[in-house]
């Protein structure tokens, strides 16, 4: 009995943490894109996915994990999870940050748990207060003052996109695991960001970046894309998307803490008070999720996709 237990405590800790890591360096993109800003977005972002790819496919050799044939179904989530949770989402978050700022942005993308909360099922009460409670955290961190109509509408593209970054990958993650999820959707952002970038700006857009754009490029494709959805895609069968998406209220606190390190300005209090209330919203769902976790549920091994970490 004492290892049953154990077993399934471990995997479900270590999804709590995974998540976190995962959604506080999704949070950091918003601070370092304005690095990129006046780098041609599909190109740049056709450069940090093909360097991402490589990446995880050595990841993949390296773990022994064989390639999998894909069925058709399969085959067109992964291309839409691609095209939607990773091309168009970052188009999104570069624009929006342009017309309205990272403050928009990180509001409008802190309602990403309670959409899932939504999406995940039927969500107990407790888990709806939770994310009404991550949402207004976030969105006192981050500020609604900010941006024009332009700007909302791109942040909320980039907030359905974020939606289709977990719903879309929860059907392939029990056959391909996080590992080729990962590598296999940035793989795939390489030829639609090529094409996209050959249709909108020509041979313009490629060009040789600066030293901050090439490290905000590689801050990209090494940290936000391979460590972070490595992180999130093995977390995310792990806890649920409901659980899983209380700690996209970590989106604003990873926002506040890239713009202090790179000196955009020091935490206000009310990106203090917002902080506090996200953590505290997380503490409330993970409360409202033990008890299903426990009651009947198969052990955590079990469910556990192939080839994860």
């Amino acid at each position: 009995m004492n290892v049953d237990v154990s077993t399934a405590s471990r995997p479900e800790s270590r999804g709590l943490s995974e998540a976190a890591g995962a959604m506080f360096l999704v949070g950091t993109l918003a601070g370092v894109s304005g690095v990129i800003g006046d780098y041609p977005v599909y190109g740049g972002q056709a450069m940090r996915y093909l360097l991402a790819a490589a990446v995880l496919l050595a990841v993949t050799w390296m773990a022994g994990l064989r390639f999998v044939r894909l069925t058709p179904r399969e085959t067109t989530l992964l291309a839409a999870l691609s095209l939607t949770g990773l091309v168009i989402f970052n188009v999104c978050v570069i624009e929006a940050t342009r017309h309205g700022g990272p403050a928009l942005v990180g509001t409008v993308l802190g309602t990403v748990p309670l959409a899932l909360a939504l999406l995940g099922g039927r969500p107990s009460p407790r888990l709806l207060l939770a994310a009404a409670v991550v949402v207004t955290g976030a969105t006192v961190a981050t500020g609604l003052g900010s941006g024009d109509l332009a700007g909302l509408l791109w942040s909320l593209g980039a907030l359905g996109c974020e939606i289709c970054f977990s719903m879309l990958a929860i059907p392939l993650l029990p056959k391909l695991g996080a590992v080729r999820v990962s590598a296999y959707s940035a793989a795939l952002a390489v030829p639609l960001l090529v094409i996209a970038g050959l249709l909108a700006d020509g041979t313009a857009m490629i060009r040789v970046p600066t030293a901050p754009e090439i490290a905000g490029l590689g801050y990209q494709s090494l940290i936000v894309t391979t460590v972070a959805f490595l992180l999130w895609y093995d977390a995310l069968p792990r806890l649920g998307p409901g659980t899983a998406g209380l700690f996209a209220g970590l989106i604003p606190v990873g926002a506040i803490v890239t713009g202090a390190i790179l000196g955009l300005g020091a935490p206000s209090v009310p990106d203090l008070l917002g902080a506090a209330l996200v953590v505290t919203g997380i503490v409330i769902g993970l409360r409202a999720g033990a008890p299903a976790a426990g009651a009947g549920s198969p052990p955590a091994r079990t469910r556990r996709p192939a080839g994860a970490g």
